[in-house]
């Protein structure tokens, strides 16, 4: 009898698995059944489920786009500290040296007053008068220290080294103060706050969305559970756990969510790529956003499914539980 007993006890355990198994098997194809029975209800969902996905991706492109155009415009930019006209090589040499120590530089270079006075001439090649003139005049071009930093709107520490350093004051030219990038800074600052506005933008739009696909989710349940108000109220009679009642309805959700990712991602990477050329031309830095698109589209694709699926689990949780709980 003892034998009979242990013997029963291993099979029932082993059998546990298996219809836990099985039990998770119905739940997808019972959720997957009552996708396709709600056809039109299902699709309205999945399309706002695919729009909110949309933004959200479309929110986090734009606003790397305009980081990476500002980061490559700041580093084409740089600070001017302009120095009289008879600063020595090794005075600038030993300048860029003591500038190059700042944290917040990125580098610097010295140009020489006879340097910046060739370059001037470069620039105006063909303008005979003014090569005339400038062959004739006396050398007062400034001698130049040009420097780039991290941060175009962080130019403390620099300010400080031209206010401090012994041998700036020196040879700190009084006819040109330091530029600091003057107009640029100004360009560059405008299109930061572009980004900033932009992050809100993508921030609210994505979470209205969001809200929205949510509750017409949450309803696209309750319309289910409504229609299949007297096969739940059986399972209820028949002993069924509230999570397998549930189950199906969080795997209809997942599902809007998944199918929603995969047309996100698609409709999001054909729109980078459409207008990544034209972006482009416009000098905006779009070429890195659209290799890391493209590069990492598995990863897009995972994201954007965890997501539409988080948005449909929560929404159908809220749902089941409100009916489950009446």
């Amino acid at each position: 009898m003892i034998a009979k007993k242990k013997t029963h006890s291993s099979a029932s355990q082993r059998s546990k698995p298996n219809r836990r198994m099985i039990t998770f098997w119905r739940m997808i194809r019972y959720g997957t059944d009552s996708f396709m029975r709600n056809s039109w209800l299902s699709v309205a969902a999945t399309a706002v489920m695919t729009i909110t996905l949309l933004i959200i991706l479309i929110s986090f492109l734009t606003q790397n786009i305009l980081s990476d155009t500002i980061k490559s415009l700041q580093d084409k930019v740089g600070m001017s500290i302009y120095l009289i006209p008879s600063t020595s090589d090794e005075a600038g040499a030993k300048l860029v040296s003591e500038v190059n120590e700042l944290s917040t530089v990125t580098s610097a270079k010295y140009i020489s007053s006879t340097e910046a006075r060739m370059q001037v001439a470069r620039d105006n090649i063909s303008n005979q008068k003014f090569q005339d003139a400038i062959g004739l005049a006396v050398n007062k071009t400034p001698a130049t220290l040009r420097v780039t930093v991290k941060d175009i709107n962080d130019t403390r520490q620099l300010e400080d080294f031209v206010k401090e350093n012994s041998m700036v004051k020196k040879y700190l030219n009084p006819d040109h103060l330091p530029s600091f990038a003057g107009e640029r800074r100004s360009s560059i600052k405008k299109i930061g706050s572009w980004v900033s506005f932009a992050q809100k933008i993508g921030v609210a739009a994505g979470a209205i969305f969001v809200v929205i696909s949510s509750l017409i989710i949450f309803n696209t349940i309750r319309m289910a559970i409504f229609n299949r108000k007297e096969e739940i109220q059986m399972m209820k009679l028949i002993g069924a756990d509230k999570s397998f009642i549930r189950g199906p309805f969080l795997v209809e959700a997942v599902i809007y969510g998944i199918i929603a990712a995969f047309l996100a991602t698609a409709l999001g990477a054909w729109l980078v790529y459409a207008v990544s050329k034209t972006l482009i031309n416009y000098q905006i830095n779009a070429q890195p956003t659209v290799n890391m698109m493209f590069s990492y589209i598995p990863i897009v694709v995972l994201v954007m499914i965890t997501i539409g699926a988080l948005i449909g689990t929560v929404s159908s949780l809220l749902a089941t539980h409100r009916y489950l709980k009446l």
